[in-house]
Parts: C-alpha cells; structure tokens; sequence
C-alpha cells in the first residue's frame, strides 16, 4: 500500500469510511451513531479502533472543549488507490486485464458494464490528450 500504511480491516475500514464520508472532524459518539446497524459497537471497542487507527497513522485525534475529534490524516482516495494497487499486484499480477477478464469469464460484470468501462475509458484517453 502506497505510503507504507498498514492495511486496514474490515471494521477499521467501515470506521475510516464514516470518518470520510464527513465535512470535519468527528467525535467518537457521531461516528458510532453513522455506524449504528452497519455495526453496533459498544463505546469501549469503538474507541480502541480509533486509538489502533491513530497508532496506524490514519486518523489525528484533536481535544477541543472537552471532546475528541478525530479527522482522517489519508484520503479515501489515496487509501484506495494504495489498496487497489496492493490488491491488483498481489491476485493478478499487476494486470488490469487479467482483473477484467476474471470478472468477465465469471458473470461478475452486470450488464452495461462494460460498456461503461470503454466509454470511461475512451473518456480518460480524451482528457489527457486535451
């Protein structure tokens, strides 16, 4: 993963992804309450998360009137190009085609889909000759 993050686990993950999905920092009660039914987590557990995330270098814990607030200290978008590049190293050998073909030979790919792809594609080659 780019920057020498540690990879993150299923629950960090959905805790990083509340944390993003706001405009500020965040307490640890209104990310619990964004998790609620996606993952209900005792406060206990849910600070040992963040204080782990802290230790991992993804999330800055800020005291401000007696309260934490936690902000992310890695964009989503840099967490997730880290991981697709791990992700795409490791099962396909850096190929996106061998990804695309897995996909493809094992009806994961919906209908449209790719199409899509080749019209973001043809997208992509036309802003970067622009």
């Amino acid at each position: 993963m780019k920057n020498n993050l540690k990879k993150l686990g299923e629950a960090e993950l959905e805790i990083m992804q509340a944390i993003w999905s706001e405009d500020s920092a965040v307490t640890s009660v209104a990310i619990r309450e964004k998790l609620r039914g996606v993952r209900d987590w005792p406060l206990s557990s849910l600070m040992t998360s963040l204080l782990r995330l802290e230790g991992k270098g993804y999330v800055k814990c800020a005291r401000s009137e007696g309260m934490n607030l936690y902000s992310a200290t890695v964009s989503e978008n840099d967490y997730k190009a880290g991981a697709s590049e791990s992700f795409l190293k490791k099962l396909y050998n850096n190929s996106a085609r061998s990804l695309v073909a897995t996909l493809y030979k094992n009806d994961l790919l919906k209908e449209g889909d790719l199409r899509e792809l080749r019209d973001y594609i043809d997208e992509l080659e036309r802003e970067n000759r622009d």
